[in-house]
């Protein structure tokens, strides 16, 4: 079963509902809910926290310390009958923080993040918890080329250090070269070399396992390029453009996530309207929520597109202050729109411009490989700060963090 798949959302908790104390943020109420191979915790707040996890073995545990917390009651009354955890405890930790430790019946992996107040929710840490094990990939489509099956490692086979999968998006291709500039130079050719230079970067990090969407000059739809990522389970999905701009004067880097509620910027409308064309996606197929309820149905699209937005941002954010050395930034905070290539519902996503090939000195830089192997470097730095903040459970990344703080204590 696909671990992202969310199937038959049940809800089955029970508020912790207290007055507040005197912390700063308060743990206030908790939520959990159940989908086949899948569980969310919400934890509502009374405030911004920050927070970090780790996960132990010999039992399995996953351990959540929220930093200047206090806990408004205890986790006793949440539904836990036949979900992967077996209990839920805490308790005061360190200095007026708070530790929450999960007891789990096999190894799981972890997707974690913050959201901020919206509508009538306020501030939450959101756990999504699923099954360790991971599909096999698959072909999405005739005219792309068949991935060659890879022999997993001692690692990956146990479930215990897998490795991080990073999808990589060259933008364009074949029929569509994208923007073109003055001197002829395409848009498909530049962010295809970025492109494979992050991929092989990647490939040289022990930890990461990286597709690349195109590896030659070839189209594919956009529909299926998020496809691609879902069939091989990704967790994390880059798209490399170099676009044009209606100034001319217009340079430097951007980054770009997902929005559900209008463009940031008419730079960012106009860029979305560019690269979606008439190749629109419908995020709910994705899901498979065909066969739900309407009203069920919108509240799982919702409620993952949601989290999956937040960590596109956060994605986003840290990818900008790596490029930051490399380029100038054309903005300094990551930008939404309705890109139909981020609409994955449950994979972080982020679209970066490289430049603007519509500009002169921009695109003199993006046609030299000094400067293509730089802006790649950067790439990879971003993510791997992203992951190393956020390392999924029971990947490698996340044991090697697990045997530094063992080492140190």
């Amino acid at each position: 079963m696909h671990r992202r798949q969310m199937l038959h959302l049940i809800l089955a908790s029970a508020a912790l509902t207290l007055p507040l104390g005197a912390a700063a943020s308060v743990i206030r109420n908790a939520r959990v809910w159940q989908a086949n191979n899948k569980v969310r915790l919400v934890l509502d707040l009374s405030g911004p926290v920050q927070y970090k996890t780790f996960t132990l073995t010999a039992p399995d545990r996953l351990i959540i310390d929220v930093a200047g917390s206090q806990l408004s009651g205890n986790f006793a009354h949440l539904s836990l009958a036949g979900t992967p955890i077996k209990a839920i405890r805490s308790g005061a930790y360190g200095h007026g923080d708070t530790r929450v430790v999960l007891d789990l019946k096999e190894p799981l992996q972890l997707s974690s993040f913050l959201l901020g107040p919206q509508g009538s929710e306020g501030h939450r840490l959101v756990l999504d918890l699923s099954s360790a094990t991971r599909p096999a990939a698959q072909v999405v489509a005739a005219q792309m080329p068949v991935p060659q099956p890879q022999p997993p490692s001692a690692a990956a086979a146990g479930h215990l250090k897998r490795d991080i999968i990073v999808v990589v998006d060259p933008g364009h291709g074949g029929k569509d070269p994208g923007a073109v500039g003055s001197k002829g130079e395409r848009e498909k050719d530049v962010v295809l070399s970025i492109a494979q230079l992050l991929a092989r970067r990647l490939k040289r990090e022990k930890g990461y396992t990286v597709h690349l969407v195109r590896n030659d000059d070839f189209y594919v739809p956009l529909r299926k390029r998020v496809e691609f990522a879902h069939q091989r389970n990704a967790d994390m999905f880059i798209s490399v453009h170099a676009d044009a701009a209606p100034r001319l004067t217009a340079s430097g880097a951007s980054v770009f996530a997902l929005s559900e509620n209008g463009a940031t910027s008419a730079t960012a409308r106009l860029m979305a309207q560019r690269e979606n064309g008439v190749d629109l996606l419908g995020a709910a197929s994705l899901l498979n929520l065909k066969d739900k309820d309407p009203m069920l149905a919108g509240v799982i699209l919702d409620m993952s597109m949601n989290a999956t937005i937040a960590a596109s941002l956060q994605l986003g954010s840290t990818m900008l202050d790596s490029l930051s050395g490399i380029t100038t930034l054309h903005q300094k905070r990551v930008e939404q729109a309705g890109f139909a290539v981020l609409k994955s519902p449950d994979v972080p996503s982020i679209l970066v411009e490289t430049g603007f090939i519509s500009n002169s000195e921009d695109s003199r830089r993006l046609v030299t490989a000094r400067h293509q192997q730089a802006v790649a470097d950067g790439l990879f730095v971003g993510l791997n700060r992203f992951f190393e903040k956020n390392p999924p459970l029971n990947s490698y990344m996340a044991w090697a963090q697990e045997q530094k703080r063992e080492a140190q204590a």
